[in-house]
């Protein structure tokens, strides 16, 4: 076939239009986490257990202006003894394709749980946070960001 050295022929636009059609079918569109999905992953993480407020701080923005660039800082109150200290910190976003955004992991010897980074927000969510310590607590903090200009959506 020809790729229209002159104008297509019947026959060459018929296949490129039913060409079209099968990749627009077949492509998959990209889905985005909802609460429900977000529900579903950490209850595969602490099904049944209890969650506190108070420990946990997590500092985002409340409107980011570009979504492709949204700081967060984590940080759990915890004495980061060997008997007593923050395991790790999962991060999980209501709007993205995919709800887990990320897991730090922390031993006694980082001192402090802490973390600060950039993440991407695909559009306006709230992201939840939960802290698990070594000795079976679990602490939670949410935070809405509302995503303008820059983002996957707003």
């Amino acid at each position: 076939m020809r790729l229209f050295e002159q104008a297509p022929t019947r026959r060459e636009a018929l296949r490129l239009a039913a060409v079209a059609a099968a990749v627009t079918v077949l492509t998959p569109r990209l889905a985005f986490a909802t609460p429900e999905t977000v529900k579903t992953e950490i209850d595969k993480l602490y099904a049944g257990k209890e969650m506190a407020s108070g420990k946990l701080k997590l500092d985002l923005p409340e409107i980011a202006e570009n979504g492709l660039v949204v700081p967060i800082n984590i940080e759990v109150e915890s004495p980061m003894t060997d008997a007593d200290y923050v395991k790790a910190v999962h991060v999980f976003a209501e709007g993205n394709p995919f709800p887990q955004v990320l897991t730090y992991k922390f031993t006694p010897a980082c001192g402090r749980a802490a973390a600060s980074l950039r993440m991407r927000l695909a559009a306006t969510q709230m992201v939840v946070a939960i802290a698990e310590t070594s000795t079976g607590q679990l602490y939670t903090a949410k935070s809405e960001v509302k995503v303008t200009i820059g983002g996957c959506g707003g």
